[in-house]
């Protein structure tokens, strides 16, 4: 209250510009310390409160989640300080030879509530790799040649944002070349286990497992039932004391694959290296298949994310590698930071969903018939995954989780505006 009557005495007569000899204007600090008064005065902290709610129901803008460094590990998605009471409560429980307690499906069994999640997973996967390939044929997606950098849009962007070889002499500007399926929707892959509780996969045996989409081998896991694919169903549960298994059953030979023309449909439809670009007809309503591509994305991002929270899966803390199963395999072929000293083994750890479904974040065009997108105004400009970003271009309309992240609301202003805004 004494600084609020300082000011407050201090400044009357603010109006008046007191002049020295010379004629200059001299500046007075009391009219500032009025001004920050009065607004003081009117702050409420009720009305912070209400504007605050406001924006978190209805944000304008989202930032993307930070870029994690390649000279380090990645965040475990468990806190250490729960993992490692789990590892003392299990080898606590091993010394006193009392088995660990398993649900399913931790216990080799399946949970009947999730085998129809797992169906309509699959067949969302289906529909969304079907409806991508024929949109391709109608908005053009862009890839660098020299990073992993994709466009989505009529022309290429401008920003100059490219890290590839080369970038020095190009100014940062990206190489671009026509992009496919691959360059939207990333293939992750794992290997197929018969037998998920059997022998591991060993750098030696490597090429005696089929390696398939890792969303396809979690519905497998999960319940769906592929001729192409067979997978062991167990009807008595696995039993461990600590980390070794007691009872796993019977040895089970694994079935030799057949190849035929059901397998070969089978993968067109499953994989996307089976539907490049040209190979599938144009679509006759675009607004339609695009809605529909995007509700198959958003059912399959739902529907793993419910299968992740009770099936097992590995990713490594150090590359992209995915592996759906109670533990991680033996294959040395980790290329990432300090690979020396695991020699070239995956660091394992639970996976999260974007590791399964990489988002693969592209710019947001709001206007694919106008300019094209430049470096000046790259921080008004929004981002979006690069199926949501296609199928917007397509005709679908935006999702309300994506459009915060897509700044639909912020107005971009011309080159020479920019330098204005604050």
């Amino acid at each position: 209250m004494e600084i609020l009557n300082s000011v407050s005495f201090g400044s009357i007569g603010f109006n008046r510009a007191r002049t020295n000899k010379l004629g200059k204007v001299v500046s007075q600090p009391q009219q500032i310390g009025w001004k920050l008064a009065r607004t003081w005065c009117k702050y409420s902290p009720d009305t912070s409160r209400k504007r605050q709610a406001e924006y978190e129901q209805q944000p304008q803008n989202v930032d993307l989640p930070e870029l994690q460094p390649k000279n380090k590990k990645k965040p475990f998605p468990v806190p250490i300080k729960k993992m490692v009471q789990d590892a003392r409560r299990d080898k606590r429980l091993a010394q006193m030879r009392i088995e660990k307690p398993l649900e399913a499906p931790k216990n080799g069994l399946l949970v009947p509530e999730l085998v129809p999640v797992a169906y309509e997973v699959l067949d969302n996967w289906k529909v969304l790799i079907r409806g991508l390939s024929q949109l391709l044929n109608v908005v053009t997606v862009y890839g660098c040649r020299k990073c992993p950098q994709v466009h989505v849009g009529p022309v290429g962007h401008e920003i100059q944002d490219c890290y590839g070889s080369g970038s020095q002499r190009r100014n940062s500007h990206h190489s671009w070349a026509r992009g496919s399926i691959n360059d939207v929707l990333i293939p992750i892959e794992s290997y197929h286990l018969f037998d998920p509780f059997g022998r591991r996969v060993k750098h030696e045996t490597r090429f005696d497992y089929d390696r398939i989409p890792a969303i396809v081998e979690l519905c497998i896991q999960a319940g769906v039932d592929l001729p192409q694919y067979p997978s062991r169903r167990r009807t008595s549960p696995v039993r461990m004391i600590g980390k070794k298994v007691i009872r796993r059953g019977r040895v089970v030979d694994e079935p030799k694959p057949h190849r035929s023309e059901d397998c070969v449909s089978l993968l067109a439809e499953l994989d996307t290296f089976s539907n490049q670009q040209g190979q599938s007809p144009s679509p006759s309503n675009v607004k339609e298949l695009a809605e529909s591509t995007l509700k198959a994305y958003l059912n399959v991002r739902r529907g793993v994310k419910q299968l992740m929270s009770k099936y097992t899966v590995k990713a490594c803390g150090y590359c992209s590698e995915v592996h759906v199963g109670p533990w991680g395999h033996n294959v040395k072929l980790c290329g990432a930071f300090k690979h020396q000293w695991r020699d070239g083994k995956h660091g394992w750890q639970d996976a999260v969903i974007d590791e399964v479904i990489p988002p693969n974040y592209v710019w947001h065009v709001p206007d694919p018939s106008g300019p094209p997108l430049r470096s000046s105004l790259r921080s008004f400009y929004g981002k979006a995954p690069a199926v949501v970003e296609l199928c917007v271009q397509a005709g679908a309309a935006i999702p309300d989780e994506y459009r915060p992240m897509m700044r639909t609301d912020i107005v971009i202003p011309d080159s020479e505006e920019a330098r204005w805004a604050a």
